[in-house]
């Protein structure tokens, strides 16, 4: 069978969608009809976006924060790992906190992660291994 003939067929038939949406039949669909609901993803296409999202969070934490670039990689990651949650918008908005990471006073960096809505309401557990992490440098 010619897999380019009915991939333009299918392609045209099924419609490439980036997002999820439901189907005609209401169920959960994305890409070129990969039906969610039944199919889901395999490991390897799980690894391959997860891959994906860790490069391009590192891409956007060093391009609105070049300076992390000259933090030790504990607390690299601790930049990544909140923009990964919270999105780089959600980063953003931790303006006292980014101010003492870059004058790498860390102890005020991770206490000002405890005075957070994160913190207290969120990921509490993740927020405090973070901050953990930002005052010792060491992986938690």
């Amino acid at each position: 069978m010619n897999t380019s003939q009915l991939k333009k067929s299918l392609l045209r038939d099924e419609g490439l969608r980036n997002k999820v949406y439901l189907d005609s039949k209401g169920i959960p669909t994305i890409g070129i009809g990969r039906n969610l609901q039944d199919r889901g993803l395999s490991a390897t296409e799980i690894n391959f976006l997860f891959d994906n999202d860790i490069n391009e969070v590192i891409e956007e934490v060093y391009k609105n924060f070049p300076w992390a670039m000259g933090l030790d990689e504990p607390r690299q990651e601790v930049l990544a790992n909140m923009a990964f949650q919270l999105g780089i918008n959600g980063l953003l908005n931790f303006k006292k906190t980014l101010r003492f990471i870059e004058l790498h006073q860390f102890d005020q960096a991770a206490d000002e992660m405890l005075d957070s809505k994160w913190y207290r309401e969120d990921t509490p557990a993740r927020a405090k291994r973070m901050s953990e992490q930002m005052r010792t440098g060491i992986r938690k």
